[in-house]
Formats: C-alpha cells, structure tokens, sequence
C-alpha cells in the first residue's frame, strides 16, 4: 500500500489554475523528487498536502485513509511534516527553544521530568542535523542554510514522523549545509525509514537523492520515472529549457 495516494487533485485561485488533475502515488521509504519550472504548481501541491490549502477537487490518502479535510496540525500528529522554502521560525527565541515550543504547544504535561526529557530529545536531535553547537543562539542568528537545518531538526521532534515534504531545501545554501542536509536525509530514510516528497531546483541534489522524480509543468503532472529518463523525456526538455537538454542541468 502506498504511503500517499493523491488523486485528481486540483487548485484553483479563481480563474487561475495552479495545480489540475494531479495524480500520483508514493511508497513507504522513498525519496520521491517534485520539480518542474517556476510557478508551475510544486509549492500549492505541498500546501494541499499539508492541510494548509483546501482542494478545490480531488483526494490525498495517506496509509489509505482520506486526509483532505484534516488541518494542517492533525496531520502532523498523524506523521506528517513539512518544512519551508523560508523557514517559519521563532526569530525571538532560542535554538533549543524552537525544538521544544511546538512539543509545549501540543502537550498538556509540564512536569520538570517531561520538560527534561524533551530538552534531551532537542539536543540529540540538534546534534544530528551538526545545530548543538549553536543552541544558545537566538534563530534570527543563523545563517540561511542553518535556520533550514533547524526546520528539519524540529521536524524530528514530531513523534512519529513517518513522511516528510520539504520545500526547496537546498536553496540559497552553501555546500557544506547541503550535504549535511543531504545526509541527514539519507541517515533518516536508512535507519528510520522515513518517506520523503522533496521539491527542489537543485537537480544534482535530487539526482543524488532521488530513485524517482515526478515532473510538473503548468499545473500537470508531465513525467514520472528516474532523474535520467525525466531529463530525457522530449516534454520535459521543451518545459524546460524549450529544446536543450535538460540532464546538463546538473
């Protein structure tokens, strides 16, 4: 059974069509890549997925059941979580304080022992994604590919986390952070099994990452298969780069 099963999705801003008639499904443990050119629909789909846009028709399942109506925070009680092209963070507050708030949000015990298991949780978890040694540090202090790295480390703090959708996470970073951002990814679908949908302009990082890509041109799912056969496919190729050849984009 597929982990995400989205059928015939579509969004429409009153005459505008952002996203029409998607169909696509995705496996437990995969890094599945969405690209496609600018404003061609990739941002509205992970809105829909998340809860944070209504459909206008169609239907997202998750482990088979329907989620379109659920908001955006049962669904990540259910496993779901999702990161940003411009990370949402609490600027004012700590590292170690923006792992532990949604936690504080959602739970109902206060106790010191809840408080002090979560405090370790934060740190382990920002030890992972290389942010231990800036905890102490107000999150208007990182640098961008920081404050992406803290998105995904406060992602680990969803119990249960079972799929992740991230938005543009190598934009605007330097190498460094993206390979941590890469082999956190990796480290998190061997050893944990957790499903990606990852959206991204970086073809070298989804080639790497990625077994399948799906390909959106205009609201409309145009190709689906390995990065090499979408670079390939003629359609592809003309949405694109109107006739070169996509795979030198790399």
């Amino acid at each position: 059974m597929s982990i995400l099963q989205v059928n015939n999705l579509a969004k429409h801003f009153g005459g505008l069509v952002a996203v029409k008639d998607l169909t696509l499904s995705i496996k437990p443990g995969e890094i599945r890549g969405l690209i496609g050119p600018n404003g061609c629909g990739k941002t509205t789909t992970m809105n829909m997925l998340a809860g944070l846009y209504k459909p206008t028709r169609g239907d997202v399942r998750y482990h088979g059941k329907s989620i379109v109506k659920l908001p955006p925070h049962i669904r990540t009680a259910q496993g779901i979580m999702r990161t940003f092209q411009i990370p949402k963070l609490f600027s004012e507050m700590t590292v170690e304080e923006n792992m532990m708030v949604p936690a504080l949000a959602t739970s109902s015990e206060k106790t010191p022992e809840f408080i002090e298991a979560l405090e370790n949780k934060a740190t382990e978890k920002l030890t992972f994604c290389k942010l231990d040694h800036v905890s102490h540090l107000l999150a208007k202090q990182l640098s961008g590919g920081q404050r992406m790295l803290l998105q995904i480390a406060r992602g680990l703090m969803v119990e249960g986390l079972e799929l992740f959708l991230m938005d543009e996470p190598f934009a605007g970073i330097n190498q460094v952070i993206k390979e941590t951002i890469m082999d956190a990814i990796m480290e998190m679908n061997d050893n944990q099994g957790i499903t990606f949908l990852i959206v991204s302009h970086e073809m070298s990082s989804v080639r790497r990452l990625c077994q399948t890509v799906c390909v959106m041109h205009e609201g409309s799912l145009i190709a689906e298969g390995s990065m090499t056969e979408v670079a390939n496919d003629p359609l592809v190729i003309e949405a694109y780069l109107g006739g070169q050849n996509a795979a030198s984009d790399s």
